[in-house]
């Protein structure tokens, strides 16, 4: 029996783990396509960290001659054959063949009386690297490079040497080729290994996690899973949920559908669900700046006559006010929800508008207190990096809380509220949406050429991608600063090997 119910949990593990995995409210998908791109500002940056690769200085003894090699410099790399491509399940796997290295080093040389010193062009032909980065989320929810498998070979290393003793270094070249051969091999792979685990860390660190949108609200993008890889696509899944800066701690569930990205003939696809723009409204309704109050001269003159004559008998009883100027006050009752179809996008609103008479230097006195149910259209496009939303007003419908007779009695508001609402407040509230929010990209890396799909319960954008600053420049400007302990590595070993 027991058997049978460890036999039973077993089967029912995976579906377990999948039904409690929250759906992310922003997935992004990086495609093949966008690989070739990254490919290739990633080939310049690995170029510039090989010429940067410092070797050790070479010297030994054989027979009566003493050599040194030192001030090892890179002065040409080529790099014709390359590959960066996905490997399931986490990988990104670099490969370099048939390259060559030019070098250049000093040369030293004692023979019993005889000196000599110069220069020496060498080349390390046939290098073949293997790179495999590992990537993961770390504690932060960010994605980060975790591992790094790296080997290097040298096929061939040649050296010319000349001067008056080059017979001898004819002689030696053996020993100092093949020495050189192995220095240079080794440096690869550590150089290499420091340019991911620490430069591209820190630009992937430049990708928002959890962030300020504006003085409101903020977004937590941090990752809900390793990162899922296919052999064409890497799959990014980030929370996507907005918070009230004033409890940021605040968690909101995601019930809604899943998205689903299917494409893959862009370099990179974005699909937002309804979560995503439910938590956003959500946390401004909590953050309380879903209202909107025009009083005075902020109240259209023709719309300000309306009103008195509307509720004309209530004002003359209150006649000491009868100049009073008039507040409207529009108030979002409930948090709003967004509803994405293929058709389009909606946002559906419930208020309440309040009227009121505020004579000065006297409490306010209230005309009327009405519900309002407004539905929103919006359109979602990308500019850069930013996220923007532009709302038109659809439907517009106001009615007593409390009599149908009052109903009846404020039809003629309708037209006038909804032409205040359009003319007045929708421009405030898309202005307040012109900034958008930022796409977590790091930093030098846009997006172009969109194209917004929506679909039931979730929207896409597919686009390519574009480098505005190249990796170097980004990584020059968040490069960690060097400390006692990571700063360097030493050229010679340490001579106690306990205290490394």
């Amino acid at each position: 029996m027991a058997a049978g119910s460890c036999l039973l949990l077993l089967l029912l593990l995976p579906w377990l783990v999948t039904a409690s995995r929250s759906p992310p409210g922003c997935r992004i998908r990086i495609t093949s396509k966008g690989l070739d791109l990254v490919k290739q500002e990633g080939l310049r940056f690995v170029e510039q960290e090989l010429h940067n690769i410092t070797v050790p200085d070479l010297h030994g003894k054989e027979g009566p001659f003493h050599y040194n090699i030192s001030q090892v410099k890179v002065t040409d790399l080529q790099l014709a054959l390359s590959d960066l491509h996905f490997q399931p399940q986490q990988h990104l796997v670099f490969n370099i063949d048939n390259a060559s290295i030019s070098l250049r080093f000093r040369r030293q040389l004692l023979y019993w009386f005889f000196y000599d010193i110069g220069s020496v062009n060498a080349s390390a032909d046939g290098v073949h690297i293997h790179t495999v980065l590992q990537l993961a989320k770390d504690g932060a929810g960010r994605l980060k490079i975790s591992n790094v498998t790296c080997n290097a070979s040298i096929a061939m290393m040649r050296a010319g040497f000349s001067g008056t003793l080059r017979k001898v270094y004819e002689f030696l070249s053996t020993f100092i080729v093949s020495g050189m051969r192995f220095l240079l091999s080794q440096q690869i792979c550590p150089s290499l290994e420091h340019a991911s685990l620490v430069l591209l860390n820190s630009l992937l660190d430049t990708v928002p996690v959890r962030s300020y949108v504006d003085e409101h609200i903020g977004i937590d993008y941090s990752l809900l899973q390793d990162p899922a890889v296919s052999t064409d696509t890497l799959d990014l899944d980030f929370k996507g949920m907005f918070f009230p800066r004033t409890r940021e701690n605040q968690e909101l569930e995601n019930h809604a559908v899943e998205p689903v990205i299917k494409e893959t003939e862009r370099m990179v696809y974005v699909a937002f669900s309804e979560y995503f723009f439910d938590s956003a409204m959500h946390a401004y309704y909590q953050a309380g700046v879903l209202a909107i109050e025009l009083q005075g001269e902020k109240v259209p003159k023709d719309l300000d006559v309306l009103l008195r004559a509307t509720f004309f008998g209530t004002i003359l009883m209150l006649s000491p006010t009868v100049d009073a100027p008039l507040r409207l006050v529009l108030q979002v009752s409930s948090p709003p929800r967004c509803i994405i179809k293929p058709s389009g996008i909606s946002i559906s609103v419930s208020a309440f508008l309040n009227i009121s008479l505020v004579p000065l230097d006297r409490p306010a006195v209230q005309l009327s207190s009405m519900a309002v149910e407004i539905k929103l259209s919006a359109k979602v496009f990308l500019q850069g990096k930013a996220l923007r939303v532009q709302l038109d007003l659809r439907r517009f419908r106001i009615y007593s809380k409390e009599l149908a007779l009052e109903s009846l009695a404020l039809f003629s508001l309708q037209v006038p509220l909804k032409t205040l609402l359009q003319l007045t407040i929708m421009p405030i509230i898309n202005e307040r949406t012109k900034k958008g929010v930022q796409i977590p990209l790091p930093e030098g890396m846009d997006f172009t050429n969109e194209v917004v799909t929506n679909h039931a319960g979730f929207l896409t954008v597919g686009a390519d991608l574009h480098f505005s600053k190249g990796l170097r420049e980004v990584i020059e400007k968040y490069r960690p600063a060097p400390t006692a302990d990571t700063g360097s590595w030493p050229v010679t070993p340490s001579a106690d090997p306990r205290q490394l």
